[in-house]
């Protein structure tokens, strides 16, 4: 049994290295994608006007009038003081081609004040990597690869990612396994010292697993580090691993899959069918009109957030109002605020979301993100998600180390049992026909 465990660890472990090494880098530095991003861009995320603000629907349409080729489909309602609004757009249909314009941005940063244009730019571009791109540059590269639209698709990125993440959810528990001391039957052909030591109790047997020993060769401390780090971090290496899994293959498998052991509350996103990349659903109502609906859907419920931001999903032909104070749309332990759902045909409210609220299976669901993200511990968890990246890239790096050692090792040994013996030659004897000391 541990063989064949050991045959699978080795190949998965190797299939996978690559991309868990360049998902784990990525993560521990996107654990703080926004402060990074403010850091890097403070051109378009700071604003040095102080005053009243301008309505974020007038700032909407003055975008849609600066250029008709692209559309508003986020609106924060309000910004915090002295920074900018980020107003998300997607393309429009071109009527002469009957495809989607191309304005190669997909972020607008206007001054809520004066109602300046700060700067725009395209949210996780796979290139030019500038200072503006090079924040969601890595977020992408961390759940996607970048790897473009082919036939007509453009999850692939996100279903290799995911499934890579399903086949290390599983390669969790072999490695895990192959930690444990196996179990051995009395044997009178074993020395005493070695009988007396596997009769020693099994925790003191597996002890020496979970520690890393400095003396000795490289390649014991590089197994040491390997077999030591993924232990005592195993169950964090399980959470990132099955939560990397149901985020990429939410719809395709997770979702189904959760249906089906327990009682999950659907969305709009979960019941209804995106439309094709060039045929968005045009909505009939206005941002203007949802915003109303909203606030009064908001006042009945006796909600305390204020509506932070509005969107629209042109795939889905949904409108959502999310409630939350301006720079808190992480929400509380960073499951997201509460939102509201409305059709976009005829504005009736087709559902809601809110925060660790629902049946067992709606909190599990909710849980993926602020568990993957560390969110869910506050900035401890950040932090924490930040030493698991390295940790990961580390076992990725340890583990090819350890199998190119190996096959270094077993080639080696196949050279030697395959050389052909030497005869010594005459001059190596001596008259009395023993072999000689004397080196020629």
């Amino acid at each position: 049994m541990k063989f064949l465990a050991t045959v699978l660890h080795r190949w998965i472990g190797l299939s996978i290295a690559g991309f868990l090494f360049l998902s784990g880098v990525t993560g521990a530095v996107i654990s703080w994608d926004h402060e990074l991003d403010e850091l890097l861009n403070p051109h378009l995320t700071e604003v040095a006007s102080r005053g009243r603000a301008i309505p974020s629907l007038d700032l909407a349409r003055q975008v849609e009038a600066r250029d008709p080729r692209v559309r508003v489909t986020v609106v924060p309602m309000a910004a915090e003081s002295g920074e900018s609004l980020a107003f998300s757009v997607e393309p429009r249909v071109d009527p002469s081609s009957g495809r989607l314009f191309e304005p190669e941005y997909n972020q607008v940063f206007l001054d809520p004040v004066t109602g300046d244009e700060l700067g725009r730019r395209e949210w996780g571009a796979a290139w030019p990597i500038t200072t503006e791109t090079l924040v969601s540059f890595l977020y992408r590269l961390h759940y996607s690869l970048h790897i473009p639209e082919m036939w007509g698709i453009d999850e692939w990125g996100l279903w290799l990612m995911g499934a890579i993440a399903l086949v290390w959810t599983v390669d969790c528990f072999i490695g895990f396994y192959l930690t444990l001391p196996m179990r051995h039957a009395p044997s009178r052909d074993r020395p005493v010292a070695v009988e007396r030591a596997l009769k020693r109790g099994w925790w003191s047997r597996w002890a020496p697993a979970w520690k890393i020993r400095a003396r000795g060769s490289s390649y014991r401390l590089n197994f040491d580090i390997h077999r030591a780090f993924g232990l005592w971090t195993w169950l964090f290496l399980f959470i990132l691993a099955f939560t990397g899994f149901s985020l990429n293959l939410y719809r395709e498998i997770f979702y189904p899959l959760m249906s089906l052991i327990s009682s999950v509350t659907p969305g709009p996103f979960d019941v209804r069918t995106p439309s094709g990349k060039h045929q968005p659903i045009e909505p009939r109502l206005a941002f203007d009109e949802i915003v109303g609906r909203a606030r009064e859907e908001g006042v009945r419920r006796a909600w305390q957030e204020p509506l932070g931001a509005v969107f629209y999903s042109p795939s889905f032909g949904v409108y959502g109002a999310m409630f939350h104070h301006p720079g808190d749309d992480h929400g509380a332990a960073g499951v997201g605020p509460a939102v509201l759902y409305f059709d976009g045909q005829d504005g009736r409210l087709i559902g809601d979301r809110q925060p660790w609220k629902g049946t067992a299976a709606d909190i599990f669901v909710q849980a993926q993100f602020p568990l993957h993200s560390g969110r869910i511990l506050g900035l401890p968890g950040r932090i924490l998600i930040s030493i698991m990246g390295i940790v990961v890239a580390a076992l990725s790096v340890t583990g090819v180390v350890i199998w190119t050692r190996k096959r270094r090792a077993r080639m080696s040994a196949r050279r030697r049992k395959v050389e052909p013996v030497r005869p010594l030659s005459k001059s190596a004897f001596t008259t009395s026909g023993m072999p000689s000391l004397r080196k020629d």
